[in-house]
């Protein structure tokens, strides 16, 4: 039996201690479903979430609570708005998700921590012993290690996404983005992921500054 992305929703949700009954979760994936295939979406969108969750469960044993961490997943991007400044999605996006899981009956030490995992997205910045942390910064990031083809179908989307922007507008705009990623001493945290895409990651950022 193929396994739908409503049915992992469920699944996760269920596993970070969801206590509602499976009606109500099945309505909040599918409100998250009609989120994440909303038009202005060309990058964030249900691939995009497909992609994470995918990286996530291939990596879960390097999580503490890797239900939770999907769970921030499906959040991470719930509220996305190409036009919005600064974090304000991922900020719009925890406070959604604190509420979203109270509503379906978590506890609130799972709402409040799944939602401060999803403000991390905002800037891929974890703290020391963050295992969770680190590898949902990770899998939102992994597409930064694509093959040159599957980067370039990326940055191509990234502009449909910010296509209100001017050229020039837009070209320093995501040269600051690049440099700030480059700048980091690493852009994986786990040291498997790591080792598997930072080259990689790094060339595609570089190229794509210099081009």
């Amino acid at each position: 039996m193929t396994t739908t992305l409503a049915d992992r929703w469920r699944a996760a949700v269920r596993g970070a201690g969801a206590t509602a009954d499976d009606a109500d979760l099945d309505a909040a994936g599918a409100y998250l479903l009609q989120r994440w295939t909303e038009p202005q979406r060309q990058y964030h969108d249900v691939t995009h979430l497909a992609h994470v969750l995918d990286v996530i469960d291939r990596h879960a044993t390097l999580a503490r609570h890797p239900d939770r961490v999907r769970v921030a997943a499906w959040l991470h991007d719930a509220i996305y708005d190409p036009r919005a400044l600064g974090d304000a999605n991922e900020r719009d996006s925890a406070q959604f998700a604190a509420g979203l899981l109270a509503t379906l009956g978590a506890s609130d030490d799972v709402a409040a921590e799944v939602a401060r995992l999803v403000g991390l997205t905002a800037g891929h910045s974890t703290g020391a012993d963050d295992p969770d942390g680190e590898l949902l910064c990770d899998a939102d990031l992994a597409i930064l290690a694509g093959d040159e083809d599957r980067y370039a179908q990326y940055t191509a989307a990234i502009r449909r996404e910010y296509a209100h922007v001017p050229d020039d507008a837009f070209k320093d705009g995501r040269a600051q983005v690049l440099k700030a990623l480059l700048e980091l001493p690493s852009i994986y945290r786990h040291q498997e992921l790591r080792d598997a895409w930072e080259a990689t990651a790094r060339a595609n950022l570089e190229r794509e500054l210099s081009g």
